[in-house]
């Protein structure tokens, strides 16, 4: 375990650390209008890349040919992609997913 001011420092430089990450673009870039198209494109594409990067992630470890044949995954992933388009809620939808999943997996396969 890390003395008290070794995990203290830690939290701090990753504190700064992630709000220049975060400040960054709006120094840069103060008017949305003025940002180059590319960074504009990047903002639409990369979520969608994001989730679906993670998508794949989840699916990694599956064994499809063995039981429970990936089914608590494929449900899980339904259920978030259905209340998502059904609500729009993003917190609601990865919530319940993961309940779902952690359901599934625990009680059911």
């Amino acid at each position: 375990m890390l003395p008290a001011p070794h995990a203290l420092a830690i939290i701090a430089i990753l504190a700064v650390g992630t709000a220049v990450t975060r400040f960054l673009p709006f120094i840069f870039f103060p008017n949305a209008e003025a940002a180059p198209r590319f960074v504009n494109y990047l903002g639409k594409v990369l979520p969608a890349a994001a989730i679906s990067l993670l998508v794949v992630y989840s699916f990694r470890d599956v064994e499809f040919t063995a039981g429970p044949y990936g089914l608590p995954e494929v449900i899980s992933i339904a259920a978030v992609a259905g209340l998502h388009v059904w609500r729009k809620n993003t917190l609601l939808s990865i919530a319940a997913g993961t309940v779902i999943y952690m359901v599934l997996v625990q009680f059911v396969f």
